[in-house]
């Protein structure tokens, strides 16, 4: 078996002949425009032509990218979980892919010698990922409700592990049933941080704040689950992946920001706590045989001044796609906001959920958008007239908060939230997850 790296959670694994895509998120932005990948992949496209299966893990558009897609044959399957909601599977067939179900944990034969089992990251809590807006239900009574999926490959002789974005917290349950049914694991591919707004976004806390005490603290907790999957799965070699972007446009001055370490000091770290394995980096388009126990090339260390360089000379100078939307007028907005508000409520009576926090949302000419999460109505208000002392703030561009109100079709909070598009403040600092999940419904 043979496992090709290339950017963030794109994988290609080999065995026999027969190849399976993970992720591909191979060129452009994703994430409403607002990541980037550095450096840009040189892609020979031709080495997708035989590809036997594609795999995409979950619904974020870092791994179900749909431009990537799109260059890809039609006639290559794609491998998803058998998800209660059919978000993925829907958004794939929309593009004209042929979509197989696969049931948690069930073997699935790809090939000669060659099996792969899926699983779901099932009790989605969204403080763990330092999301604002949880992704699976927080209220589940089905059997698969979560977003996150990850997957063992495995021959006679080998396994292969890809935790994906799953962290660790959520997966303590399933990460027994594989140590009970694979007894050695040979490779793990594992997180080392995570995505989100938070803390480049929180508009509370100083550039000081920001860099050396809430991003200390949210790097220090993913590379702890890094080093707790190291633990538990105890492979005999790791690779740090996954979670890897840059911060473009509009917001490419906040990637320093967002507390995520480099792969080398995730590296160094997982090396210093965890001494029964071998780790390695491997370079965008290069590989890991498991049967040599050989990478293609030694890694080559990113120029962190030639990186920031690329960002303010180019990646900096891109537009969000809402950018070249055409403006937009207050009555516009108004027009969507009573059904966005019927979806939240119900969503909030659903969860039976109640809060005295209220939030606001900027809308444009001066004007601020009040939800209550009490049970009352919303109102709009003067900014002039704005005054709390228990609340949340939302600021984002008001093409984009525009998108979001007409629908998923457009733009989605989600996806807001995890490509750093939307501006915090909440006084008190305290983390609601129910509230912030009910907003994930606030569109027409």
């Amino acid at each position: 078996m043979k496992v090709k790296y290339y950017n963030n959670s794109t994988i290609l694994v080999e065995h026999k002949g027969t190849k399976i895509l993970v992720d591909p998120w191979l060129f452009g932005q994703t994430n409403i425009g607002s990541w980037s990948m550095y450096p840009k992949l040189d892609i020979d496209w031709s080495e997708f032509d035989d590809l036997d299966y594609i795999h995409i893990t979950h619904i974020h558009t870092d791994h179900l990218h749909v431009p990537t897609l799109q260059k890809l044959s039609n006639n290559i399957p794609v491998l998803i979980h058998e998800w209660d909601d059919k978000f993925v599977k829907m958004n794939l067939e929309r593009i004209g892919k042929k979509v197989i179900e696969l049931e948690h944990g069930k073997k699935f034969n790809l090939g000669d010698d060659f099996d792969f089992h899926l699983y779901a990251a099932d009790g989605c809590n969204p403080e763990v990922c330092f999301k604002f807006f949880g992704c699976g239900k927080l209220t589940p009574k089905s059997k698969s409700v979560g977003i996150d999926t990850f997957s063992v490959m495995s021959t006679s002789e080998k396994t292969f592990v890809q935790t994906n974005d799953c962290p660790h917290p959520i997966m303590k349950n399933t990460i027994q049933v594989i140590k009970d049914k694979f007894k050695e694991i040979d490779l793990l591919f594992t997180l080392y941080t995570g995505a989100g707004a938070y803390p480049q976004q929180m508009s509370n806390y100083t550039d000081d704040e920001k860099i050396n005490k809430y991003g200390v603290h949210k790097r220090d907790k993913f590379l702890d689950y890094g080093i707790n999957f190291l633990k538990d799965f105890k492979p005999k070699y790791y690779m740090p992946y996954a979670g890897t972007y840059t911060l473009t446009g509009r917001f490419a001055h906040l990637d320093k920001l967002k507390g995520t370490p480099t792969r080398v000091e995730a590296l160094k770290i997982y090396k210093k706590n965890y001494s029964d394995g071998e780790g390695f980096l491997l370079n965008g388009c290069e590989s890991y045989d498991l049967e040599t126990n050989k990478v293609s090339s030694p890694y080559v260390e990113t120029d962190l001044k030639e990186k920031q360089k690329y960002i303010d000379e180019v990646l900096s100078k891109i537009k969000m796609p809402y950018e070249y939307d055409e403006d937009v007028s207050l009555e516009q907005m108004i027009e969507f906001i009573p059904k966005a508000f019927e979806r939240f409520s119900n969503k909030r009576k659903e969860m039976n959920y109640s809060t005295n926090t209220n939030l606001y949302i900027y809308l444009v000419d001066n004007k601020m958008l009040k939800i209550p999460f009490d049970g009352n109505h919303y109102s709009i208000i003067d900014e002039k007239n704005f005054n709390d002392d228990n609340y949340v703030t939302y600021k984002m561009h008001p093409k984009l908060l525009y998108g979001i109100l007409k629908g998923p079709k457009y733009y989605h909070m989600n996806n807001a939230d995890g490509g750093s598009h939307i501006e915090w403040y909440r006084k008190p600092d305290t983390y609601q997850s129910q509230m912030y999940h009910i907003m994930n419904y606030f569109h027409a």
